[in-house]
């Protein structure tokens, strides 16, 4: 990314509205500041899949800004447009749903979804899968069965190379851990 690149003010904007939006919020661990993983995303989409999009870095870093903060959709709009608050909501699931229906939707919206935000939910879930390996339970992990189904639905013959990659890193990741666990990939 180019330090003179104009939307790189925005994605420094949007580091600091995520800390703010997410600062009361922790990780399931109780002790890591939630904020922490919407960076790590951010910086996987960035430095693991090496995509650099300035626009996709912003939305991996708000992606959770929707779902699980008081901001809403216009908020989102009015600080960093129309694309980057679409790309938000396409990656936030509705709660007013109950969960199957929910999740249903959100698979549907996943996979017709532009590329970035494909890229940016392969981001959220390669840092969940590397979150969920800290937890220690018995049995299949939920968060390894919503991988696979995101990854189901992320999955498309005419996904641009970088976003094939990461979906194929990602994949291997859950391999590896489903072997670790016992589970086939």
């Amino acid at each position: 990314m180019d330090a003179l690149d104009p939307a790189y003010p925005k994605l420094l904007e949007a580091v600091a509205f995520a800390a703010r939006a997410h600062r009361h919020h922790l990780r399931k661990d109780g002790e890591t500041p939630y904020v922490s993983h919407v960076f790590r995303a951010c910086l996987t989409l960035r430095h693991v899949f090496g995509i650099t999009d300035v626009a996709a870095l912003t939305a991996a870093v708000l992606h959770d800004t929707l779902e699980d903060t008081t901001t809403d959709y216009d908020d989102l709009r009015e600080h960093f447009g129309d694309q980057v608050a679409g790309w938000v909501a396409a990656l936030s699931k509705d709660k007013t749903l109950p969960e199957p229906e929910r999740e249903e939707k959100y698979r549907r919206t996943l996979a017709s979804a532009p590329w970035q935000v494909k890229a940016c939910k392969l981001a959220d879930v390669f840092d969940n899968l590397h979150d969920s390996a800290k937890i220690r339970t018995q049995g299949p992990s939920k968060v390894m069965r919503r991988a696979r189904e995101y990854l189901d639905a992320l999955d498309a013959p005419d996904l641009p190379e970088p976003v094939r990659r990461a979906w194929d890193t990602v994949n291997r990741l859950l391999a590896e851990m489903g072997k670790g666990r016992g589970q086939a990939g």
